[in-house]
């Protein structure tokens, strides 16, 4: 069977009605979000990616989903690793911490960053793990592939696109209404738009548009909210090795090139600090040496670990 489609009843979907324009769980769980998928390993024909052209630029139009049925949320949280050891091999893995257990990268990146030796910072900066959510989406508008318009796919975003979706959520002014762009009947349009800036990937001018429903026709949204994949899959554990399989992996990437030297502990890492936000996954320049926060990074490539994960394979 493909679990991918959620076959639910007239019931369920009368209940998603009724309750449009309510979405103070949502709001809830937001704010419970302090630092504001992973897909399983090769090409995953659910997963929507934007195409961009040879200037690094590209657009879309899309329209995030309610949660799928019988889920609580219209997104997920996940965590990852993706980086290479002097050993030349590559470590892409899910981190544990996304399950709320200890991860064997997190612990030695703690360790290397409470060190105070500024090279050990800096192994620790190139480990850090990496923050990706993962919603379901109608494709409304794709110029580089119109065959994916009007269709439901899984989208794998960073923070600084879901900082977009709180804001909208939460907005700064009283004039504003909130919006919960996820609802079906009150959510708004997204208006994708990546630029190449210095670099990497932008997303400052993507927008939401104003609320409107995705469509008049109630059989339609309820074919579209059918078709929306299980967001809850991505946490099940077997999407995740051991504490003991990690370890064993981390060893063998590291080649025993990631030791901390000795020296007084510097003070603890918080848990707001760069090493628990997504990074470029670039070799990062060193933090500044006047202080002891490591600067805090632009949003990162949607699609870095697609292509590290190519490398690691090869």
């Amino acid at each position: 069977a493909n679990i991918s489609t959620i076959h639910m009843s007239n019931n369920s979907f009368s209940a998603l009605r009724k309750n449009s324009g309510n979405f103070d769980s949502l709001m809830k769980a937001v704010e419970s979000i302090a630092n504001p998928t992973t897909e399983k390993r090769g090409d995953d024909d659910r997963l929507w990616k934007p195409t961009v052209d040879k200037a690094g630029n590209g657009q879309a139009v899309l329209r995030f989903l309610p949660a799928p049925a019988g889920e609580e949320l219209p997104w997920v949280r996940v965590w990852d690793h993706g980086f290479q050891g002097p050993s030349g091999k590559w470590y892409i893995e899910n981190s544990l911490t996304t399950l709320n257990k200890p991860d064997p990268v997190g612990e030695l990146n703690s360790e290397l960053w409470n060190s105070g030796i500024e090279a050990n910072k800096e192994i620790a900066r190139k480990q850090k793990r990496r923050l990706s959510y993962i919603s379901n989406v109608l494709v409304i508008r794709d110029p580089a592939n119109p065959e994916n318009e009007g269709k439901v796919f899984l989208y794998k975003f960073g923070k600084k696109i879901f900082d977009k979706i709180k804001d909208v959520m939460q907005p700064t002014f009283e004039d504003e209404k909130p919006v919960n762009p996820f609802d079906l009947w009150e959510g708004a349009n997204f208006k994708l738009r990546i630029r190449q800036v210095d670099g990497y990937r932008n997303y400052d001018k993507s927008e939401f548009d104003g609320s409107n429903p995705l469509d008049d026709n109630e059989d339609k949204l309820e074919e579209i909210w059918g078709k929306t994949h299980s967001l809850a899959a991505f946490l099940d554990p077997s999407n995740f090795k051991s504490y003991d399989e990690l370890k064993q992996k981390l060893s063998a990437v590291l080649s025993n090139g990631a030791r901390v030297a000795t020296a007084e502990k510097s003070n603890p890492l918080d848990a707001e600090d760069e090493l628990f936000v997504e990074t470029k996954m670039k070799s990062a320049p060193a933090a500044s040496k006047a202080s002891d926060t490591p600067p805090w990074k632009e949003d990162s490539d949607d699609d870095t670990m697609s292509y590290f994960s190519s490398l690691a394979d090869e």
